[in-house]
């Protein structure tokens, strides 16, 4: 099955159906989103690049109506999709273009200018949203769905590694319709005309969810900042009814703290990407009522590993109810969720391991990394590298990350791509970056620095990191040591420094 046949269905039964709101304006019904698909796919085609099924078509932008018309343009066509984060850095952009060996590109003018200096050679086309060029698309007659099988390729999620280098997970038409079934069975039952709001970016998160929506005549809604911004989300929930969103427990803190009158009528405000404090979560229900839900999932199985059901988080009177508001929840309908031991045994509860995933929702594998996929998906479970623990009733507790991800904000930030870069500058002799627990973010990057302090100054290794990384990957604070602590095979001990930060922060 193509996932573009959810839209070709609703485009025939329901052309006339609320599909697409920018702002509090419903810009496009079912009928005329179909028919942009249609059309980007044949314009595509005429393009001359001899795209064929499964060929990789990259989108970097911010958020906007037209992410969606491309986004099911491109399956439209048989292809894949390859969303990318547009707060990356041009250079970043570049290599995951390289990396997913795509023919053409999609990009805002923003990300189209932080690109333009690092495009692959194997990239043949650029197209800016809104150009003469884009809306010349538009001129062709559409075209008929390309049929695809279940386990084609779909969408390219590039999720960060610890190698520093972003690994394309390969998500299947078949693990986004599982994804999206999981979504609609435990996290966020949607009916139609009921809204989906993107203030997170569809490039990751919010755009998995985009699916379900679809398939049950909802309403995807765009602000028109294209982001997170209190004000517009407090309007758009009020002028949009029985609308859900996909948050990272920042944004939900922000919204908590916002002084408008609070909307009375939104369906779930959805948490993942990092945990959410009790004490916040309890603020949050205090504030908007019980229209909460919790999920854990990675890339790799998109927002598909565990869920903390409304009803969960809820019930107050369940006498283990802060003790629940503290765990990530049950295994998601879609999939299987055990803790492994050191030899991927299963554990019983109670007893710390890795927190391992299977079913229909989990990747085939990473893209051109066999090593990474046997690794990742041993056994046929997928290692999800955090740790956990599940109690005896199949709630799972999230204890550490085996991975060293540092999460800012809902966005992972792994070490040592930023710690690559620092070591660029002369005057970094060796340098290790770890999280720090904060209130507002969930952690902050701190970058611990051995070197010359006189010339490798803060200011520096700012102008440095914003030359290479996206700006909010660089380091918050830096610390000037005379050596890192290390073992005796000359390992940095992390954990040795993050018990210093912790002690003096």
């Amino acid at each position: 099955m193509n996932l573009a046949v959810w839209l070709e269905r609703a485009a025939k039964a329901h052309p006339s159906a609320p599909a697409i709101a920018y702002g509090e304006t419903i810009v496009a019904d079912y009928g005329t989103f179909g028919d942009s698909a249609a059309r980007i796919a044949a314009g595509l085609a005429a393009l001359g690049l001899g795209l064929g099924p499964g060929d990789r078509v990259g989108i970097a932008a911010k958020n906007c109506v037209e992410y969606l018309h491309l986004l099911y343009g491109i399956w439209w066509g048989g292809h894949a999709a390859v969303p990318v984060n547009a707060k990356l850095h041009g250079a970043e952009i570049g290599w995951i273009l390289e990396n997913a060996q795509a023919r053409a590109l999609f990009a805002d003018s923003a990300c189209a200018q932080a690109v333009s200096a690092h495009l692959p050679d194997g990239l043949e086309r650029i197209i800016e949203i809104g150009s003469q060029d884009y809306r010349s698309l538009m001129d062709s007659e559409a075209a008929p769905l390309v049929r695809r099988a279940p386990d084609d390729l779909a969408w390219l999620f590039y999720t960060s590694g610890t190698t520093g280098r972003p690994k394309g997970a390969m998500l299947t038409h078949r693990n986004l319709a599982a994804a999206s079934f999981g979504y609609l069975t435990d996290v966020d039952p949607c009916a139609a005309g009921n809204g989906l709001l993107h203030a997170a970016p569809m490039s990751h998160g919010s755009g998995i969810y985009i699916m379900g929506t679809v398939a049950q005549l909802g309403v995807n809604i765009v602000p028109e900042s294209g982001g997170f911004e209190p004000d517009e989300i407090f309007g758009l929930f009020n002028a949009h009814p029985r609308t859900s969103m996909f948050a990272a427990p920042t944004m939900i803190k922000r919204l908590v703290e916002h002084g408008a009158d609070t909307p009375t009528d939104i369906r779930t405000i959805i948490w993942g990407g990092a945990p959410m404090h009790v004490a916040d979560t309890i603020r949050a229900l205090d504030r908007f009522g019980p229209v909460f839900a919790q999920i854990f999932g990675q890339g790799e199985s998109p927002m598909t590993g565990t869920v903390l059901s409304k009803a969960d988080i809820a019930d107050r009177a369940h006498p283990r109810w802060r003790e629940k508001l503290a765990t990530a929840g049950i295994a998601n309908t879609a999939v299987d969720v055990r803790i492994g031991g050191p030899d991927d045994e299963t554990l019983p509860p109670g007893a710390t391991g890795e927190i391992l995933i299977r079913g229909d929702a989990v990747m085939p594998g990473y893209w051109r990394n066999p090593e990474a996929t046997a690794a990742a998906l041993r056994g046929g479970w997928l290692h999800t590298g955090d740790v956990g623990v599940m109690d005896e009733d199949g709630y799972v507790s999230l204890k550490d990350r085996s991975k060293d991800v540092i999460i800012s904000g809902g966005s992972n930030i792994y070490p040592r791509e930023v710690e690559e870069v620092l070591l660029r500058h002369e005057g970094v002799r060796e340098v290790s970056v770890i999280g720090r627990a904060d209130a507002e973010w969930g952690e902050v990057v701190v970058a611990y620095v051995a070197g010359d302090e006189a010339s490798a100054t803060p200011q520096a290794l700012d102008a440095l990191c914003l030359e290479s990384i996206a700006r909010f990957k660089r380091p918050k604070h830096y610390v000037f040591v005379e050596a890192l602590p290390k073992n005796n095979y000359g390992k940095i001990l992390k954990t040795a420094l993050r018990e210093r930060d912790s002690q003096n922060p």
